[in-house]
Order: structure tokens, then sequence, then C-alpha cells
């Protein structure tokens, strides 16, 4: 079996953008499962990206979630026997790639994927033998420059990687 996972982070919908770009809404639309690092920035924007994903998200909690955002720091997602740690990575961009590969070791593990978002920087690398991505913003919420987001394939144990771009 294959499982699709649409991987999206930091759409800072009202503060920084005016929507999910629709291109955006489509790929979580037609994912398996989708996995949203944080910073919805809004409980109508997360309440969009669920009904995007009919149910089968998971997330984490943002430095610039509301209050009345009820979500945990750490979520884990099992997708083909592959385990996705996600975070946002809160802290110093100088530290991020440890931080979140830290996180991810300490929930599930060296062979567990770690998604956080935070730094708005596309990343897919290994740190310390835990592949570590980043999906950058949806919305091209400053500093990035383009919305991006990931797509993965999961396929018998083994993880592919896309970036999607516009």
């Amino acid at each position: 079996m294959t499982t699709r996972a649409a991987i999206v982070s930091d759409t800072h919908v009202p503060s920084r953008a005016t929507a999910i770009p629709d291109w955006v809404a489509e790929e979580i639309a037609a994912a398996d499962h989708t996995i949203h690092a944080g910073d919805f920035d809004s409980v109508e924007t997360y309440e969009r990206v669920e009904r995007l994903a009919d149910g089968e998200l998971t997330c984490a909690r943002g430095n610039m979630d509301p209050a009345g955002l009820d979500l945990p720091a750490v979520a884990t997602a099992t997708l083909e026997e592959v385990t996705f740690v996600v975070t946002h990575g809160t802290g110093s961009p100088r530290t991020w790639h440890e931080r979140v590969a830290d996180a991810a070791r300490s929930e599930a593990g060296s062979d567990a994927v770690a998604v956080a978002g935070h730094t708005h920087e596309v990343v897919d690398t290994v740190v310390d033998g835990v592949r570590v991505l980043n999906p950058g913003s949806a919305t091209a919420a400053s500093p990035a420059t383009h919305e991006t987001m990931l797509v993965a394939t999961v396929e018998e144990g083994e993880v592919t990687v896309e970036q999607r771009t516009r």
C-alpha cells in the first residue's frame, strides 16, 4: 500500500496572508494524510485545513497559534510503518536542526522522520541519523519568498519527498 502525505507549515492566515493558496488546498484535499507543523495563526485556518484533510490531520502548535487552538507541542503519525514526529521548532534558527532531530529522537527514536516549521525555509536533510523535513511556508509568509510545501510518498517503509513551489 502507498500513502501520500501533504506536509505544510507556517500558513500564517490571517496575520501574514489572506488565505491558503488554492494549489496548496488542492494538494491537501488529494492527500491520504496531512501534516501541519504549526503556525496556522487562527482557529479558522486550522478548521479549514482539517476539513480539507477530511480529518486525516496530524499537527503541532506553533508559536503564533492562538491560545484557543489546543494543539500539542509534539504529535506523531505512523504512516505505512514510518513514524513522523511533528513539532514547530520554535527557538533560535541557529540550533533548529539539532532541536528538531532531538525532539523526534526522544519521541520515537532515530528511525522517525522529523517534521517542523518555524524558519519558513525548505529543508530535507539528515541530522545525526534522523531525517528532518521543513516544508517552508505554504503562503510565502516572510521571510519566505515562495509558497512551498512537501509531498511525501510512503511505501513499504520507504519515504520519498517532493517539494512543491509556486
